[in-house]
């Protein structure tokens, strides 16, 4: 199929704001709130228990070793120990569920993105990089696997430690607990300057790393070899690729340093707070202020640094947040894409189908600033029938096969099977009733026989043998070293423009649809091998209503009609004959086929 104009596709604008897409952020875990509930208790849990160990330490230093209660000191040193313990065991707990239900919530992204795209119109990807949209899928949703499986857990767990931390510090004692809080404003400040830096930075990082990666799928492919070995562009494709990854590079760097040194100071001036605790201590009771005991400061001294790490990584949490919300946004905007091609609240099934065609004053144009490439066309194809589309480049004809199998919908008029509207068709009768088979074979990088069960799944080997036999195409894969076991390699590239043709006949055969489009399906081979093919569309036609979309007009003269195209109108439309006699466009383009084909 002839893509459509060549533009950039934009994702359309976020007009949500952050809280709205903080709250998308938050839905995607509802589905898992027991199991987050369960993590909630073990964090709580944890937190409760490692708080209870610099209460211990003050009754050992106050109370148990001055006053010699060994029994005492046994009991607090072994309640320290089994803080521990269930501290440890309950983080690992907490990992293990918050991880599952991170890697979850992944799944849940990477096919929601997927089954979208799948669902998107043939227009979208003609407007988009291969590379564009696997970076979305691959490195934007890769990018977001530390936020969706231990960011989450890491918030609530440092909340709920720095919470609890606080509520102890200030039973130990309150003076020096505001002390220890009085410079943890200008800490979450610079975080939050900090996150809001490397969310642009993250933001730039994920457009550059989609360039490469289209980069990368359009030049080593094999066409992509191909075309830059022959036309000895390699050096000069690797030069280009460098500077992409030398732009990589320097933005990897900046959102690795962004607010690093602005994090340093935090740490720093955390990390000084024992000491200043002891020297207002120490200034305190020297003035005759109030007398904190040594189990008390010792303690509190050790909150304190329990403080520190659960708040550093608090503030870290916030900034991978911010950073993590850029990702979220572009993936979001693929969630968010308009689908132009939507199957009906109640669509028509139809269990049999007899394959009858109608073209009832169609009308289509790609966008509502461009002219219409089908204007007015109406055409009938009785069910067995065959239809014939030839004209000039540009007439519009690859877009009149796109019609039928809901690749585009019309703008004006409608297309029929059977008299209903296609666009009134569920999805599985559109799908069992049109078969395309188009100029460029797809194969996927698997053997022959899985490339045709890709049309049936359930086929038998028998079935595989009737129907590339049928395509001309069966002894060929018999003297394969591997048989139907032959890997067809990346894009097919070890087979023929032949041999692939047919092996994409014999995978619509297996399909067995009433009604058949073929477009320009032997426009790029030899003329010996275009007959071998034709000889295998004849078998695929037969019995079928097929509309054959045509460049060479020696493989339509058999056609029950052909109607010429022009400008996007039905200029002529009659049998090979009463066209001839007619003198008119299609007998001039008959005439310049007689004139090329001594030449090939």
């Amino acid at each position: 199929m002839n893509p459509e104009r060549e533009t950039t596709w934009m994702p359309p604008p976020d007009t949500g704001g952050q809280p709205r897409q903080v709250r998308r952020i938050l839905t995607l875990f509802r589905p898992y709130r027991g199991r987050l509930a369960v993590v909630g208790l073990l964090v709580g849990a944890s937190s409760l228990v490692s708080v209870a160990t610099p209460f211990l330490l003050r009754e050992i230093l106050d109370v148990a070793i001055p006053q010699g209660r060994t029994g005492l000191l046994s009991l607090l040193a072994l309640g320290m120990i089994l803080s521990a313990v269930l501290s440890s065991v309950f983080g690992v707990l907490q990992t293990l569920i918050s991880t599952t239900v991170g890697q979850r919530v992944m799944h849940d992204l990477r096919t929601a993105v997927y089954g979208r795209l799948q669902r998107m119109s043939l227009a979208f990807f003609t407007r988009t990089r291969t590379g564009e949209v696997q970076s979305r899928i691959a490195n934007d949703i890769g990018g977001m696997q530390a936020t969706v499986t231990s960011t989450a857990t890491s918030l609530v767990s440092n909340t709920t430690s720095v919470v609890a931390t606080i509520v102890a510090m200030v039973a130990l004692d309150w003076r020096l607990t505001l002390v220890s809080l009085v410079l943890l404003p200008v800490f979450v400040w610079i975080s939050r300057r900090v996150g809001d830096e490397r969310k642009k930075i993250t933001t730039r990082r994920q457009k550059q790393m989609a360039v490469m990666a289209a980069t990368v799928t359009e030049s080593l492919s094999v066409s992509g070899i191909l075309l830059g070995r022959t036309m000895g562009r390699s050096d000069s494709l690797t030069a280009g690729f460098a500077e992409e990854s030398e732009r990589l590079v320097d933005l990897e760097v900046r959102a690795s340093m962004a607010g690093r040194w602005r994090m340093a100071v935090i740490s720093i001036v955390m990390a000084a707070m024992p000491a200043f605790i002891y020297w207002a201590a120490g200034l305190a009771l020297q003035f005759g202020g109030p007398e904190v005991s040594l189990g008390t400061l010792v303690a509190f001294v050790s909150l304190q640094q329990g403080l520190f790490r659960p708040a550093v990584s608090l503030l870290s949490t916030g900034v991978q947040i911010q950073s993590s919300l850029a990702l979220f946004q572009r993936i979001f905007e693929y969630l968010d894409l308009p689908i132009d091609i939507t199957e009906r609240v109640d669509p028509v099934h139809l269990d049999e189908i007899k394959g009858e065609v109608r073209f009832e004053g169609v009308e289509f144009r790609y966008d509502d600033k461009s002219g219409p490439v089908l204007d007015g066309i109406d055409l009938t194809v009785p069910a067995g029938g065959s239809l014939a589309v030839v004209g000039p480049t540009g007439a519009g004809k690859s877009t009149f096969g796109c019609l039928v199998p809901r690749l585009y919908d019309v703008t004006g008029g409608r297309v029929t099977v059977d008299g209903v509207d296609v666009r009134d068709l569920d999805f599985d009768t559109l799908a069992r009733a049109v078969g395309v088979v188009a100029q460029e074979t797809y194969l996927f990088h698997a053997s022959v026989a899985d490339n045709l069960r890709f049309a049936k799944p359930d086929a038998t080997d028998e079935e595989l043998h009737t129907a590339a036999r049928a395509a001309q195409i069966h002894d060929h894969i018999t003297a394969l070293p591997d048989g139907y076991d032959t890997v067809v390699g990346e894009r097919g590239h070890r087979f023929s423009g032949g041999e692939k043709q047919r092996l994409a006949i014999a995978r619509t055969i297996l399909r067995d649809p009433p009604v058949l489009i073929l477009d320009e399906a032997t426009s790029a081979l030899d003329t010996r091998t275009e007959a071998a093919v034709q000889d295998a569309i004849d078998a695929l036609s037969a019995d079928r209503t097929t509309i054959t979309i045509a460049h060479r007009l020696s493989t339509v003269r058999d056609a029950d009609q052909i109607a010429v195209l022009d400008s996007g109108r039905v200029a002529e439309l009659g049998t090979h004959d009463e066209l001839l006699e007619r003198e008119g466009r299609y007998a001039a383009l008959v005439r310049r086929d007689a004139q090329l084909e001594p030449t090939g």
